[in-house]
């Protein structure tokens, strides 16, 4: 069974990187069946936009962003006023169907990435302007047939009705250094689910960047490899540039530990995470070798609840997402 809600009765807060999503009608207080792992059936192809095209498109995008506007970028999270509801039985449910959320049940909840390797390059901050203000999420450079894809969140490439401008991508941001360079898009993508309805169960988005010094991304900094369709309840990573108190988005900070299945409102997954506003469409790693820095990307940071913190959610890597990585690459 594949339970695909709609979330027009939902109104979220943007997450910068995990949404904050307080539901407007009654959840039922029991799980849902969980969601068959087979391929879905095709589905329309992912909605997109040109974004900076051409020499002159770059450079005003470059010139945009200062290191002064990349500070003070604001995490999505903070654009947004959820509205307030009634949630007691919806907490009564998760507490039938949740682990334990305790700092001993949960190897890792949130904390600096000190091991090096690979996703110190990979990983990096993602910047765009949404409703004219900066704003900022996270992203990962995937191996690609173009070498220039980056996957991160749908709402990290489109909000409410409208595609965010001036998008780089940022790879290996630290304290304010851009030791591989500012990338600039070419194209934004999202699943059609996303682009259509902002339904969280597809909150998948991939931008195409252009070269930089006549090279293109992956041949800088690497590309992570990426999986569909994979089976659900295994261990993950989840890196990502939180900039929200008590963080400030100058540092890549990690989670790990089980995924379960979203008992309410997606068809995603969950793992234990107190990453805050700014690391959405950071990325979620089946198999990641700590010593190398490498794994398989198989989600991104989508949204939290906002009474289960220690808690984050990402979409399921399905069919839909496939076809907009498939789209992207091939772009």
């Amino acid at each position: 069974m594949n339970r695909s809600p709609r979330f027009k009765a939902v109104t979220f807060s943007a997450f910068g990187g995990a949404l904050l999503v307080t539901p407007l009608l009654t959840a039922s207080a029991q799980a849902a069946p969980a969601p068959e792992i087979a391929a879905q059936a095709p589905s329309p192809s992912p909605g997109v936009r040109q974004q900076a095209a051409d020499a002159a498109a770059k450079q005003r995008v470059l010139r945009h962003w200062t290191s002064e506007r990349m500070r003070s970028a604001i995490p999505m999270e903070r654009l947004f006023k959820p509205k307030r509801s009634s949630q007691e039985t919806v907490r009564r449910g998760l507490k039938q169907v949740l682990p334990p959320t305790s700092a001993q049940s949960i190897p890792n909840l949130g904390g600096e990435w000190s091991g090096g390797g690979k996703v110190t390059r990979t990983a990096g901050r993602v910047f765009f302007t949404y409703q004219g203000r900066s704003a900022s999420c996270s992203g990962d450079a995937v191996s690609s047939a173009n070498k220039s894809t980056v996957i991160t969140a749908g709402h990290c490439v489109k909000m409410d009705g409208a595609w965010h401008t001036n998008w780089v991508f940022v790879p290996g941001y630290k304290n304010g250094a851009r030791p591989h360079g500012t990338w600039t898009a070419a194209k934004t993508f999202a699943t059609p689910q996303w682009t259509a309805n902002e339904d969280l169960s597809y909150d998948v988005g991939a931008a195409v960047v252009n070269s930089l010094g006549g090279r293109k991304l992956v041949d800088v900094v690497g590309g992570q490899g990426i999986a569909f369709n994979q089976p659900r309840g295994q261990n993950m990573y989840s890196f990502g540039y939180p900039a929200a108190a008590p963080y400030d988005g100058s540092k890549l900070v990690y989670c790990s530990g089980p995924v379960i299945n979203d008992p309410l409102l997606s068809d995603g997954i969950g793992l234990g995470c107190n990453m805050t506003g700014g690391s959405s469409g950071g990325p979620w790693f089946l198999r990641f070798d700590e010593a190398k820095g490498t794994g398989i990307q198989n989600s991104v940071n989508s949204f939290k609840y906002n009474f289960l913190p220690t808690h984050m959610f990402g979409p399921y890597f399905g069919a839909d997402a496939q076809n907009v990585y498939k789209k992207a690459q091939s772009s």
